[in-house]
């Protein structure tokens, strides 16, 4: 999460206005350079000896893209946060001091946590810092979904009026008893590194006991270690032993003494946020679920600890968040963004333990060589084959979002936003949730971005720069056109869809039961936004809700891949995985879009090998399967 500021030998100055000032002296020495080689030329003209015309050789043009035929989908948005009942406002706890952790936000999440069918709404909130004294003290919220998108604040009812620095948060069933238990990663409120040593971890577990949570934080032993600072987690099986296990990904050292005595300050101005770079990194956590409603941290053993070759300090600096088996060898593997430091990428060898492979697959950098500030992520069958994937990271600003598409059923990838058509479109922006989903249902993944800059004056230092700013949806055009990926306009989207805001967290479901996808983007000190999708294209489309065994399988089968065959042919592929975007997680079930076309049949891929087929599935309807004995 790089910025634009002043601190002693670490100053990077982005502004436009300092760039014309490079190009300006530039063309001073271009001018010179000119006139120097025009007089040597003339000079040589002179000097020169008649010769022979030699054959022009043929020089290969550029293929300059032709324009879209297509026509872009009316995908219209509209905010529905107020009429539908969410109150919640974040509460980041800035003051004078420009806390790093105020910056963050807080992530989101769709689940359906009193298992009547429909998708509820958990928002994580932040607080004032203990040192302030304020109060009334800030909570997380839930919100229950009557069904129809009209939400009722249930957060006292169901255990979690709760104050803690919250950040991110993991959905999914660790007991296998049937109901959706709720993971919250936090910020250790340290008052200095000194009582580092006496602080618990502040993360925390709360099982769901038939829609009433209960913090089972201390039994479980997941709470985080001392000083961690928590942020995207997520709930895989990563041993396919049938239980899930939990990856929690640490930011960075910090403490409220160290940020302070840095003395950030702007460009020109007072205060500002702290650059991560001055900050010590932190390892990742994996807690392997042991059956018996307590884990092990096994994060060492299994190879998560990434450190610096020279220093041999924590590496990582971890935001965003996803799970896929890349090489298809039905184990679960890991992919993590940093933010200015490489990214991961841990395959998982099947024996316990991962090789952080990201350097060697072409994941872990820009094109340049260069780590960027990269927050949230995603992974999805973009191009409509199963085989091969395509990774989207959101990036800091001036950076623009990373796609890489990778080689069939390999770990290798390509970055592809340029030639895709992601790359130039958001350049200025500084993306932190980001998403796959299908927003028009014609089978084909489309991209969010949640967008939003860290500075309330950013404008002040940068005129290419605003506080807050717009969310982006990228249409997806298909392999038969030469530009995949299409950002839309408010013509497509509506004005309501464009309006900025200081964007973080995002997350999607289908909330009111059209079968269209509905997003979330949660803020930081702000209220969130819900924008419901009314789409009125006509195409096809499924939802799929799968139950595991409990044995073999988890109960939510996480880690299932769902392949959908079409009738001319098309596999459509999904995973099922919550976890995605930046500290949030999206709905469980999982939804395809058929275009105009039917479905020949429908094959479920459990994660412990088994194989289910489901001829001529019913289209327009939610599917539930459960797996068979």
């Amino acid at each position: 999460m790089d910025n634009q500021y002043d601190n002693e030998d670490l100053d990077i100055e982005r502004d436009d206005a300092v760039i014309g000032v490079a190009i300006w002296y530039s063309a001073i020495g271009l001018g010179a350079v000119a006139v120097v080689a025009l007089g040597i030329g003339v000079y040589l003209w002179l000097q020169q000896k008649p010769v022979v015309d030699a054959p022009i050789a043929e020089v290969d043009l550029p293929t300059v893209r032709a324009p879209l035929e297509k026509p872009l989908p009316k995908i219209p948005f509209e905010d529905i946060t107020e009429k539908s009942g969410i109150q919640f406002v974040h509460e980041n706890g800035a003051d004078v001091e420009k806390l790093l952790p105020e910056t963050m936000g807080g992530g989101c999440a769709f689940f359906d946590y009193d298992s009547d069918g429909d998708q509820d709404i958990f928002l994580v909130n932040s607080k004032s810092w203990s040192w302030n004294g304020k109060s009334p003290a800030s909570t997380m919220a839930l919100y229950e979904n009557d069904g129809t998108g009209v939400f009722t604040d249930v957060t006292t009812k169901a255990g979690l009026e709760v104050s803690f620095y919250g950040q991110g948060c993991a959905v999914g069933d660790f007991d296998n008893d049937g109901d959706a238990d709720l993971y919250v990663t936090a910020v250790s409120e340290n008052l200095s590194s000194i009582q580092k040593e006496t602080q618990p971890g502040a993360n925390h577990l709360y099982r769901n006991d038939g829609g009433v949570f209960v913090d089972m934080t201390q039994e479980a032993g997941i709470g985080g270690r001392s000083g961690d600072w928590g942020t995207s987690c997520g709930w895989f099986d990563f041993d396919r032993d049938g239980d899930l296990d939990l990856w929690v990904c640490n930011y960075l050292e910090w403490s409220r003494e160290f940020d302070v005595k840095q003395n950030f300050t702007l460009t020109g101005g007072g205060r500002a946020y702290g650059r991560p770079q001055v900050f010590g990194g932190a390892f990742c956590c994996l807690y392997r679920n042991d059956g018996n409603g307590s884990f092990t941290d096994v994060s060492e053993s299994a190879g998560l600890h990434i450190t610096n070759p020279v220093t041999g300090v924590a590496t990582g600096k971890s935001l965003g968040l996803a799970f896929c088996d890349f090489d298809g060898d039905d184990w679960i593997d890991v992919v993590v963004t940093n933010d200015t430091v490489q990214n991961f990428l841990f395959h998982n060898k099947g024996d316990g333990t991962f090789e952080e492979i990201a350097a060697l697959s072409g994941i872990a950098y820009d094109t340049n060589g260069a780590a960027r500030g990269a927050m949230g992520i995603d992974v999805a069958c973009t191009r409509n084959d199963p085989a091969c994937r395509g990774v989207v990271i959101g990036n800091f600003a001036n950076e623009m979002s990373a796609y890489y598409c990778s080689l069939p059923d390999s770990t290798q990838f390509v970055d592809e936003a340029v030639a895709a058509g992601i790359g130039p479109s958001t350049r200025l922006f500084l993306t932190f949730g980001i998403l796959f989903l299908d927003a028009d249902l014609d089978g084909w993944q489309d991209l969010f971005h949640a967008n939003g800059h860290l500075e309330e004056e950013i404008s002040k230092v940068q005129a290419s720069q605003t506080y807050e700013q717009a969310p982006q949806l990228f249409w997806n055009a298909g392999l038969s056109s030469d530009t995949e990926f299409v950002p839309l306009t408010s013509k497509e989207l509506g004005d309501e869809f464009a309006k900025p805001m200081v964007g973080r967290g995002a997350s999607y479901a289908d909330i009111d039961g059209d079968g269209d996808l509905d997003l979330l983007i949660a803020a930081t000190g702000q209220r969130p936004r819900l924008l419901r999708n009314n789409l009125e294209s006509g195409n096809n489309w499924l939802r799929v809700k799968l139950q595991g065994n409990g044995t073999t399988t988890t109960r939510d089968a996480i880690g299932a891949t769902l392949e959908l065959t079409l009738d001319d042919g098309t596999v459509l592929s999904r995973m099922v995985s919550p976890t995605r975007s930046y500290l949030s997680q999206v709905e469980l079930p999982v939804t395809f879009g058929l275009g105009q076309q039917a479905a020949k049949s429908l094959s479920i891929h459990w994660p412990d090998g088994t194989v289910q087929e489901i001829e001529s599935p019913k289209l327009q309807a939610t599917l539930v399967v459960e797996q068979e004995k």
